[in-house]
């Protein structure tokens, strides 16, 4: 048998719980809302979760976004790991430019949709200073090659449910012009199991999204 004993790379990805610009229907991007009483039940219940998952001896390490809502959901699991978050701007949310913010309605007002078929990458939505997909993309997999980088065996990524799908694409090595189509669901406080094994160095997308950890008992 191939690869007999050989260990495994873990990567865990959160998506923040619910913010105040979820309740506010407002525009989120870089807009610096900040957990509801709701999601920071939801991020301890996050954290518990993570915690139950890594091995209590197992070294880890934790990354998230800069932005409030992201730290407290971070600061939640490091607390539970025993462990400091390292903070990168480049795992945010997309950048909705002056749409951050206001409400969700004078953004739905003048997007643009990108082309069925055409350069979606590089798309303008009609939204002054907001970043296209192809400047998303770059920075979020700018921060990825930096988390992969490291040698840490288990990590955890905090970030944005617009971000995921970058996360998980640059994981698996899509190239960004082949992205323009690409978008995987995330939940609020939804943990994304990112593998790799040290004999292939295959990776897989263990899970996707998993929310049983935010289920109520029977």
């Amino acid at each position: 048998m191939f690869g007999g004993g050989s260990e495994l790379r873990s990567i865990y990805v959160v998506t923040h719980p619910e913010a105040t610009h979820h309740l506010e229907r407002l525009v989120g991007g870089w807009f610096d809302s900040e957990l509801t009483a709701a999601g920071k039940v939801v991020a301890a219940a996050t954290a518990e979760e993570l915690r139950a998952r890594i091995p209590e001896d197992a070294g880890v390490e934790l990354y998230s976004s800069d932005l409030r809502r992201t730290v407290q959901t971070a600061a939640a699991v490091g607390a539970a790991l025993g462990v400091e978050a390292l903070l990168d701007a480049r795992l945010r949310e997309k950048s909705y430019g002056e749409a951050g913010g206001r409400p969700q309605r004078w953004l739905d007002d003048r997007f643009v949709p990108p082309p069925v078929v055409g350069d979606r990458m590089r798309h303008d939505e009609g939204i002054p200073d907001a970043e296209t997909k192809a400047v998303f993309a770059q920075r979020v997999y700018a921060a990825m090659d930096s988390i992969v980088a490291s040698t840490c065996r288990h990590q955890v990524v905090v970030t944005h449910g617009g971000s995921l799908t970058f996360v998980v694409a640059a994981w698996i090595g899509m190239p960004i012009e082949s992205a323009g189509y690409a978008a995987f669901r995330a939940t609020p406080g939804g943990i994304t199991e990112l593998r790799e094994d040290d004999f292939f160095h295959n990776r897989q997308v263990l899970r996707l999204d998993d929310t049983r950890h935010l289920r109520d008992p029977a």
